[in-house]
């Protein structure tokens, strides 16, 4: 019975410790997280953001953040673990060991006379002929008598003071950690045993794998669901344009799922006046159209309404239903851009390519989705190639105040950023009308956006020039800078009612064919990770190169410092095509900002496999020429410089150039008119 009962008393730690060796692990990492995510996380401090509430720290937001099941869950383990600890440490109390010489009062080796003296005085204590307490009675009978009992056999004695227990040398016991009454009911131990057994280990871990794969089923390990991502390999297009790629989007599972209801009939129809003019409905047929775009899924039209309204910032009309909707529309929106991206990157070609012109649709989609920036407003307007679109992204700027602008001569984004700071700010006040705060606000923006450039260098490992289907080796600098200094920051986006981080893409394409040879998504928010991937593949192309020991070391150590100081490296792989002259773009897109895209030439030059003999063909950054090229195939550098216009102003165009698009099934389209600048956009086909 003893040995039960201590059996029983181990239950309690079992539990403990099976609680606490996922918990402490768990709760490490997600503190270690989140005070990774509060360090970097910094937002910008301009007016509108601070309006919006996206980053005000309340009291309720802080514990709205908090509250979630995860969290909640956590908090409740580890007030279980706290309680379980108090009852242990209460359980150990009551649980003493044997000892007679304490019982007695005594001092271990005390004499037999002794061992009765002190026997004789509690037994006036406590012997229930003195004492009718049933309590003392119970502990004179199961205490003092067995230690005087103990003590004073001689037999007892020696098997005490040799091996700790008056019955002699104890057998090693091994017990089950369940508690007692399990173990101790009549006729009925056995089937709660058996109930206990099955519960534990066979009914919990299977629900838990049932669970487990029935959400694995139907979502990606991205939280995007199968069906969406069939729909979108589906849909992807290689001639899809980038005021197109909307409708691509709106074809997720998830937005499918939307709530259809009936009050919300005549809230959407208000809607679709405001936003009809975004819709690429045709105004010579207006009514056909509208009609047309009505007899769509209702959830289609709901899901594109509430997009057009966060667009062009309608938002403020949507009732308390619709305004549910609009943030789960806008939610889940980054996520599923980021999937669709890589549906228009993934090898669709023999030559393992994937499509440029949808590529850059999507990233653009995502910049205006971000900023809330009408896809209208990147057409060309007034000699502007990237339209008024990057400016609807600055505190206080409207289709008024870019006009007044516009009188001055100052037609971009870039050439806005360019200027002076006193000119900048005597523009703004004397032509715009700007107040010193709301300058400021313009100021503090301009501050956080970002500046990239990057250096590209491209060759087979261990070899000179390359050859019709060597593995071609990638490794690309991406440096990200700001004006205030920080490398790590949340953009600016106040109606963006989420957290965004600013994600790059950085796409090797050749835009004649329209193939991608290789693309890499970058995030400059975790450093730590960049430090591993970088590490480890300059190590890697060292050794593979043949380097000494220590010049692999020299080489990842600049290779951290180059992270450390805000730099990203890009690495990866493509085969090489057959024989020819191959003039390539790296674009550099950003899926947060407008106007902060970069890209730059790279000419490649492959040459026909040979048995034996001297490799030619260099891989080399900018428009130097290389040996074997005419004249008449070299790339002017200001071809590169040159700002590239949006495809958004191609609409009109499109259906002019359906035939022609249609006979290119690999996205090989006619000579573009192509050149390279500092912002987002793609080539006019």
């Amino acid at each position: 019975m003893g040995a039960t009962e201590e059996n029983s008393g181990l239950f309690p730690i079992f539990i403990l410790t099976m609680i606490a060796l996922p918990l402490v692990p768990y709760t490490i990492m997600k503190l270690c997280r989140a005070a990774s995510k509060k360090a970097k996380s910094i937002n910008c401090q301009c007016a509108v953001c601070s309006r919006s509430g996206k980053y005000r720290k309340s009291i309720f937001k802080k514990i709205s953040n908090f509250s979630t099941w995860s969290n909640l869950t956590l908090v409740l383990l580890w007030v279980a673990m706290g309680v379980l600890v108090y009852y242990i440490k209460n359980i150990n109390r009551e649980i003493q060991v044997f000892e007679p010489f304490s019982i007695l009062g005594l001092q271990a080796g005390a004499s037999d006379h002794e061992i009765k003296k002190a026997y004789r005085r509690l037994s006036i204590q406590y012997h229930p002929d003195k004492n009718p307490d049933p309590d003392a009675h119970k502990y004179f009978v199961e205490s003092i008598a067995k230690a005087y009992q103990a003590l004073t056999d001689p037999i007892s004695r020696e098997n005490f003071e040799k091996y700790g227990h008056p019955d002699g040398r104890q057998g090693f016991q091994m017990g089950i950690a369940l508690p007692q009454f399990l173990l101790n009911i009549e006729g009925a131990s056995g089937g709660i045993l058996l109930l206990w057994i099955v519960g534990v280990c066979i009914l919990l871990p299977l629900v838990v794998a049932v669970v487990y794969l029935s959400k694995s089923s139907k979502y990606t390990g991205n939280n995007v669901m199968h069906q969406t991502l069939s729909a979108y390999y589906y849909f992807m297009k290689p001639s899809l344009a980038p005021s197109k790629v909307m409708d691509v989007l709106i074809k997720a599972a998830e937005y499918m799922e939307i709530p259809i209801r009936r009050s919300d009939a005549e809230p959407l129809q208000k809607l679709f006046m405001l936003v009809r003019s975004e819709l690429n409905l045709d105004l010579k047929n207006i009514k056909q159209e509208q009609a047309k775009f009505w007899k769509q899924h209702p959830a289609l039209v709901k899901t594109e309404l509430l997009i057009q309204a966060h667009l062009t910032r309608e938002t403020a009309t949507l009732t308390p239903e619709l305004q549910t909707d609009y943030k789960r529309v806008v939610e889940i929106a980054p996520r599923l851009i980021e999937e669709l991206m890589k549906m228009a990157v993934i090898p669709r070609t023999a030559q393992g390519h994937g499509w440029l012109r949808p590529a850059v649709g999507v990233v653009e989609l995502s910049q205006c989705i971000i900023q809330a920036v009408p896809l209208s407003a990147r057409k060309a307007t007034g000699g502007s190639t990237e339209g008024n679109a990057p400016f609807l992204q600055l505190p206080h700027f409207n289709e008024a105040v870019m006009k007044k602008i516009a009188r001055k001569k100052v037609k971009s984004l870039q050439e806005f950023r360019d200027m002076k700071t006193e000119d900048r700010a005597e523009l703004l006040s004397q032509v715009a009308g700007f107040s010193a705060a709301e300058i400021q606000d313009v100021e503090s923006v301009l501050e956080m956006m970002p500046s990239v450039t990057v250096e590209v260098n491209c060759g087979t490992e261990g070899e000179e020039g390359i050859q019709e289907g060597d593995i071609v080796t990638v490794q690309a600098w991406v440096t990200l800078k700001r004006a205030n200094g920080l490398t790590r920051a949340l953009p600016h986006a106040p109606y963006f009612p989420f957290h965004k981080e600013e994600n790059w893409w950085f796409l090797m394409a050749d835009q004649t064919s329209n193939n991608v040879w290789f693309s890499q998504k970058v995030n400059f928010m975790d450093e730590a990770s960049a430090l591993t991937a970088a590490s480890k593949a300059i190590e890697e192309t060292s050794e593979g190169s043949g380097a000494n020991p220590k010049e692999t070391n020299k080489a990842v150590r600049e290779a951290v410092e180059k992270v450390k100081s805000g730099s990203h490296l890009v690495m990866g792989k493509f085969q090489a095509p057959s024989e020819g002259n191959y003039n390539l773009t790296c674009y550099l897109l950003c899926d947060s900002w407008l106007g902060c895209d970069r890209k730059t030439g790279v000419k490649v030059k492959v040459v026909k496999r040979t048995r034996a003999g001297t490799r030619g063909g260099v891989m080399e950054d900018g428009p130097a020429l290389e040996d074997g090229v005419d004249e008449d195939e070299e790339i002017e550098e200001d071809e590169y410089d040159e700002d590239y216009e949006s495809e958004y102003s191609e609409d009109e165009e499109d259906d002019k150039q359906k035939g022609k698009k249609e006979k290119s099934a690999n996205g090989k389209a006619p000579a573009s008119s192509s050149g390279s600048g500092s912002d987002s956009g793609s080539d006019e086909e």
